[in-house]
């Protein structure tokens, strides 16, 4: 299979998407392909220079995009909530929401200025922070949101008992446990936005396997050099073997929020061998983001830690 793929997206003309962890990889793969079919894009970023060379990189391959850059900054609450409230003060309807930053595995535990493990802040709190404080504007645009998942929800388990990873830390089990509470979240939102008529459409997604920054050398995280796994994932990806490229994983994320033949409460994902890439199609839900009580568990449990109590 070529590492170049692509999909059609229907005209997105007039409509607002926010992408979060557009910056690169992945995300800014989404938010480009989002902006060439004619979304406005907003793009949150912790490092609004960054999220400028972003957004100029996207204006270079179409002319006519339309891109603002906002900080946010998904470990910090008070930045969430300044987010939030910017865009909820302008009051323009949300179409389109792609929940697609995290973090992934440091080496050692570390903490938010809120005091919470740092995954579980990234890929789920200040997650399920931002859809609570725009869900005015979800709820007005009838959005298409998605929250992109990872393969490593498909095992492991949320750790209930120690949210924080206080005791025993584990990278990988805390990242696992991390995504499959963002996706119960994202199936609790489907569940919720159905039985209030909210019209939001919650889907979940995940980009397989690419090489991205998420394994690469960070020393802000403790990450001195990169991991082997993504030394391997590189030189495979470049030789269009087993993994995809950004371009190719941004694609189950964008058929989720653009396609109209996606729907709520379902997860996609490449279809190609054991799902690490190829073109997006529908995937059995992860076993464990199937349990009703498990989600509204974690959704209460959202609530009461980020001090946002959701309504319509």
């Amino acid at each position: 299979m070529p590492n170049t793929i692509d999909i059609a997206v229907p005209d997105l003309t007039g409509r607002l998407a926010v992408v979060t962890g557009a910056s690169d990889g992945v995300g800014f793969e989404i938010a480009a392909r989002l902006a060439r079919a004619g979304a406005e894009i907003v793009m949150p970023a912790r490092n609004l220079a960054k999220g400028e060379a972003a957004a100029a990189r996207i204006r270079e391959r179409t002319p006519a995009a339309t891109i603002r850059v906002r900080p946010l900054d998904l470990s910090s609450l008070a930045s969430v909530a300044a987010f939030a409230d910017a865009l909820l003060a302008e009051g323009r309807p949300i179409d389109i929401q792609v929940d697609n930053a995290g973090v992934m595995t440091p080496p050692e535990r570390r903490v938010t200025v809120d005091g919470f493990e740092l995954q579980f802040a990234t890929n789920h709190l200040g997650h399920f922070a931002l859809v609570a404080r725009l869900l005015p504007l979800l709820i007005a645009g009838g959005a298409h949101v998605t929250s992109q998942v990872s393969i490593a929800a498909d095992r492991g388990a949320v750790n209930w008992d120690d949210l924080g990873w206080e005791r025993g830390y584990d990278p990988m089990r805390a990242y696992s446990s991390s995504k499959i509470a963002f996706g119960l979240f994202a199936m609790e939102l489907h569940r919720r936005s159905a039985a209030a008529g909210w019209g939001i459409r919650s889907t979940l997604s995940h980009p397989g396997i690419t090489p991205t920054n998420l394994l690469a050398a960070q020393p802000g995280m403790g990450r001195a050099d990169d991991t082997a796994a993504i030394r391997f994932i590189r030189a495979m990806s470049r030789r269009g073997i087993l993994f995809g490229t950004p371009a190719s994983a941004a694609l189950p994320a964008v058929f989720a929020v653009a396609s109209p033949e996606a729907v709520g409460g379902r997860l996609y994902g490449p279809s190609g061998f054991r799902h690490l890439r190829g073109l997006p199609a529908e995937q059995p839900v992860y076993s464990r983001l199937l349990d009703a009580d498990a989600a509204r568990r974690i959704w209460e449990r959202s609530e009461r830690m980020a001090g946002v109590t959701v309504s319509a």
